[in-house]
Formats: structure tokens, C-alpha cells, sequence
């Protein structure tokens, strides 16, 4: 139960830090600068609607790796 619960407040912590994070580069935060704030939100949520896939990805297949080399 104490990993579940680790695990839980692990990826609440990361929602969080997502939604409060800047994920555009020059060029994305001068571009959203010239459409707007409400459109600006809309790009930087899809930048990090992006960026979601590949993170998960590394971060499974390093589980696993960690998982299945760790010492029992």
C-alpha cells in the first residue's frame, strides 16, 4: 500500500509541475506572444501534450531496466 501511495503522490507531484511549467522554446513563446493568452495556453498545452509520449516511454523502459536489475 505504501507504494501505491508513493506512486500516486509521485504523479500528482508531476501533473502539477507540468501545469505550472513553461515548455515553449524562443521561437514558440514569441509566436504565442503575437496570437494571444488564451491561444499561448492552447500551444504550450499541446507542447506538452507532446513531449507526454516520449517521457513516459524512457521512463517505463528505465523501470523496467531499474526493476529488473535491482538486487532481492
Amino acid at each position: 500500500m505504501k507504494k501505491v501511495w508513493l506512486i500516486f503522490v509521485f504523479i500528482f507531484s508531476l501533473i502539477l509541475i507540468a501545469k505550472q511549467s513553461s515548455s515553449q522554446c524562443s521561437i514558440c513563446t514569441k509566436t504565442a506572444q503575437q496570437l494571444g493568452e488564451k491561444t499561448g495556453r492552447g500551444l504550450n498545452a499541446g507542447i506538452l501534450y507532446l513531449a507526454a509520449a516520449p517521457l513516459l516511454i524512457v521512463g517505463f523502459i528505465g523501470y523496467r531496466w531499474w526493476k529488473n536489475n535491482r538486487d532481492e
